[in-house]
């Protein structure tokens, strides 16, 4: 038995694959999900997806969001996913300064919450894709 697991984010469908089983980071806790497993709607919190397909162990970043388990689908809306393969670590690591220092920018002035929100998902985001290329290597 397997797993139909999608992974979209506001930009696009991230991942779609027949998986054998997939552990989510929610806000409770990571989670193991496998087929069968009873209907669950989660919040995910930052951090490590690890999906288990064939014998292999493929590991994604994930910021935010929401999963749904219904009979053998996981569904994942997330603000943002990255396979830890494809994550520049230089890269992540100057987007988390970066942000960190508008944000120190914004600091005393009237921003608009939304762009607060929006910087501060940019630290969290670039924070959790470094600390998972780190973790996978």
């Amino acid at each position: 038995m397997s797993i139909q697991l999608d992974i979209v984010t506001p930009e696009k469908k991230v991942y779609s694959e027949t998986v054998d089983s997939v552990v989510l980071p929610t806000t409770s806790g990571d989670v193991g999900i496998l087929p069968g497993h009873i209907p669950l709607i989660t919040q995910i919190k930052a951090g490590e997806l690890a999906i288990s397909k064939d014998g292999a162990l493929d590991l994604l970043a994930v910021d935010i969001g929401f999963a749904e388990v219904i009979g053998d689908t996981v569904s994942v809306l997330t603000e943002a996913a990255i396979d830890i393969e494809d994550i520049d670590l230089a890269a992540a690591e100057e987007a988390q300064k970066r942000a960190e220092q508008a944000l120190k920018d914004a600091e005393g002035q009237d921003i608009d919450p939304d762009e607060l929100q929006a910087l501060e998902a940019k630290v969290r985001f670039a924070m959790v894709q470094q600390l998972a290329k780190k973790k996978g290597k």
